[in-house]
């Protein structure tokens, strides 16, 4: 024990005399560095070597690369590990530590080592000093090697991406370099999401198919979709960028402003962005555009009768230029987050002039289309949603001009679709008790009441709802026949086993909204600190917990046809009953919950896309091929008859009416018109859905051909000039997309399959 220094005698006084022994004569001394006090610094070790065999060993790297054995290495990795615990290592913990590590290398007899097996080495001394820090040691390691299998599936996605291309988002151009971008990044963010945010059973459940989390790479950052409140934003003036903007002074000036603000807000989330009432919002600049037009042709000398009459010539002409320049931006320029936005606007209820001059404006431009002046067609965005009020647009009512105009414009490019107000149902007692617009959000979210005073509940008999400003927090959908066929497999009960997942569901929403209330309002600005969200006037550095209060988060549903069909091997459109019952079952649990939690849960019909294809390769691998389940490339969307079902428009509308108020959260019908030109027909079965309380859309296939401009529908080859050079619009669930585009498809194989199969929808 001579070479021991006085400074060293602490081994001996901690530790065996034999492993003393090895620690001098085989191993490496620790020492610290002292501050100015002679306090130990924990961060400055120094590695004294007194063994040359120790400084002869190698460590071979994952990497191949080769470096020198370092016990201080070791000290750093399991303080970390300590760390995680809790807890603090003692000065004889580490020198203990390090005095068996060094031991065991030595004992392998080797001159070099891989750093597999140094995790072993350290792992095991762990273990006797300390079992808690060992689990730590070994799950962070397990994290590592996890980690690098994650990056790896990130990597083979993105190649795929980058030379293949993506179809589950048709709104997003896979083609582009600012889109692939994207693209990998979401993946990366899905997989950490995955990761670090789902729990063991999750995770199962989410690759079995029993449910699908949307939109897994961005519900950590951001919301999902919202009615922005963009006549608040603009009251005043805003910040935007570090730079403010003034409150437009023209018609002009706001269609542009209201452009730009929409295009960063709504990349700023992952869902529908929706302006609602946009004739009521523009109108206040239609009139100070009209006092410049008017005052200008005054000052000229022209009389007042025809200064007026120009003076709206020039507004009207801003209408339908500020129009097609929305249509110009949002469909041509991607947003931030690599697709163009879903982007919806909702237009119908204003009555006064400027207003119905907006609406009339509005479907003129997507009537007429864009494109070459012989090869003209219409644009995808913004999506338009017509709202319609009996009492204003039925027959003789004042403005049955906008109704008709509506019409007109549907069968030529489907869109508007329409929102009844003054039907049956949700949307529309909200309208016809407050005159409050549930407006969707993108396709076809609606957002549950939020009480001005109340909040969940009203206070009292004048309290009432509000829905502009406020967002959704993303849907979870349930895929019922899975859950459904693995009660049967297993001899459980189907409601049990339907309980277990919603209750799953529940979870993730609650850790969600947990999740998302510590961000700050920088995330947004838009919408969390110049009002574009109820209550968003917050400092940047606040959180945006107490907007939370009114969000809503949503249960999807999927394949309710499905589920029919392998209950008692009938349709919905044959039977039906066991699917209201267990969407009857689903709405009074969603009630619970709410009352139980304090959040607003909805259901929502899921508008699946890449969803029909990949819920029916989930029920194969678990459950194989079924008849009239899951023989087809693709489920049934939502609560909708099959789209093979041989019914006519109003048996379509019959038969999905009976569940259309168990699905508040999100719902849309549609029927198809095999005729673009029966204008009476289009009308009767628009009126008929409004009588209905629906959210209507109109189905056709439209077809242009991009070499003579001919239009027709559903053609495979311009019939007038023979070419295949053809644009195809379909509706895709609750919007259109093309089927057809500079000969490729934007939408997927399943989606594809599902359109040739299309018989009623």
């Amino acid at each position: 024990m001579e070479n021991v220094s006085k400074k060293d005698k602490s081994l001996s006084e901690v530790f065996s005399s034999e492993i003393v022994s090895n620690a001098v004569e085989n191993t490496n001394l620790i020492k610290y560095k002292m501050d100015e006090k002679g306090i130990k610094t924990d961060n400055n070790i120094v590695i004294i070597s007194s063994s040359p065999k120790l400084d002869a060993v190698k460590v071979i790297k994952k990497d191949g690369t080769v470096g020198s054995y370092n016990v201080k290495k070791v000290v750093n990795a399991v303080k970390k590990s300590a760390e995680r615990m809790l807890i603090k290592f003692s000065d004889a913990d580490i020198e203990k530590i390090c005095s068996l590590v060094n031991k065991r290398v030595l004992e392998l007899g080797c001159d070099e080592i891989y750093v597999s097996q140094m995790h072993n080495i350290v792992e095991s001394v762990l273990e006797d000093v300390n079992p808690k820090v060992a689990k730590s040691y070994r799950d962070y390691r397990n994290y590592k090697i996890d980690f690098v299998q994650m990056l790896d599936k990130v990597y083979q996605e993105s190649q795929k991406i980058m030379y293949i291309g993506d179809k589950e988002n048709s709104n997003a151009d896979s083609t582009l370099v600012s889109t692939k971008r994207s693209l990998i990044f979401n993946q990366l963010n899905k997989e950490l999401y995955k990761k670090f945010f789902l729990n063991v059973e999750e995770l199962q459940a989410i690759r079995d198919g029993y449910i699908y989390i949307h939109d897994m790479s961005a519900r950590r950052d951001t919301m999902n979709c919202c009615l922005f409140d963009i006549a608040n934003v603009l009251k005043g003036g805003f910040e935007m960028g570090n730079l403010w903007y003034n409150e437009p002074k023209t018609l002009r000036v706001a269609f542009d402003v209201i452009g730009d603000v929409t295009m960063a807000a709504a990349g700023q989330q992952y869902g529908g962005f929706t302006l609602p009432e946009v004739d009521k919002v523009l109108a206040p600049y239609a009139e100070k555009s009209y006092k410049v037009y008017y005052e200008k042709y005054v000052c000229l000398g022209v009389p007042f009768e025809k200064a007026r009459e120009e003076a709206l010539k020039d507004v009207q002409r801003d209408m339908e230029q500020g129009f097609q320049g929305w249509e110009y931006k949002f469909n041509s320029v991607a947003s931030c987050r690599g697709d163009y936005p879903f982007i919806a606007i909702t237009a119908g209820l204003g009555t006064g002039e400027f207003e119905k001059m907006a609406t009339h404006a509005m479907l003129k431009v997507r009537m007429n289309g864009q494109g070459k002046s012989d090869c003209k067609k219409p644009v995808l965005f913004p999506k338009i949603i017509f709202l319609y009020d009996e009492e204003l647009h039925g027959e003789g009512k004042n403005s049955e001009d906008l109704f008709k105009a509506g019409v007109e414009c549907s069968k030529k490019s489907m869109y508007p679709d329409w929102l009844s107000l003054s039907g049956e149902g949700y949307v529309a007692s909200m309208y016809k008790k407050y005159k409050r617009v549930v407006s969707p959000m993108g396709c076809r979210a609606f957002l549950s009441p939020w009480f001005e005073r109340g909040g969940l509940t009203p206070a009292d008999e004048n309290d009432k709802p509000v829905f502009v400003g406020r967002f959704n927090v993303g849907a979870i959908s349930l895929h019922l026949p899975m859950i459904y066929a693995k009660a049967k497999r297993e001899s459980k009960d189907f409601y049990k086993e339907l309980d277990y997942y919603m209750e799953m569901i529940r979870n993730l929403h609650r850790r969600t909204l947990d999740y998302l209330g510590e961000m700050k309002a920088s995330v947004n600005p838009l919408a969390y600190c110049e009002g574009g969200f109820l209550g968003g006037h917050l400092g940047i550095h606040d959180k945006i917990k107490p907007l939370l209060k009114y969000t809503t988060a949503s249960f999807g549903i999927t394949a309710l046809n499905e589920l029919q069909q392998i209950y008692n091997g009938k349709s919905i459109a044959e039977d039906g009953e066991f699917a209201l019952e267990v969407m009857k079952y689903i709405n009074e649990k969603i009630e619970q919950y709410k009352k139980e939690d304090g959040y607003l849960y909805a259901i929502y019909g899921t508008p699946a896309e890449n969803l029909c294809g990949l819920q029916i390769k989930q029920f194969r691998k678990k459950y194989g091929i079924v008849e009239n389940v899951s023989d087809r490339g693709y489920v049934s969307n939502s609560f909708h008859c099959h789209v093979s079902e041989n019914i006519t428009p109003i048996e379509k509308q019959n038969l999905e009416k009976r569940f259309w108020d168990l699905f508040n959260g999100g719902k849309i019908q549609y029927v198809k018109y095999p005729i673009s030109y029966n204008t009476e027909a289009i009308e009767v079965l628009i009126k008929r859905a409004m009588d209905m309380g629906f959210y209507e859309g109109v189905n056709l296939s439209l077809t242009y051909c991009d070499d003579c401009g001919h239009q027709e529908l559903n053609m495979d080859v311009c019939t007038k000039c023979g070419s295949s050079n053809l644009t195809k619009i379909e509706r895709m669930n609750g919007y259109l997309s093309y089927s057809r585009v500079k000969g490729d498809t934007r939408l997927n194989e399943a989606k594809m399959e599902e359109i040739k199969d299309r018989v009623s929808m």
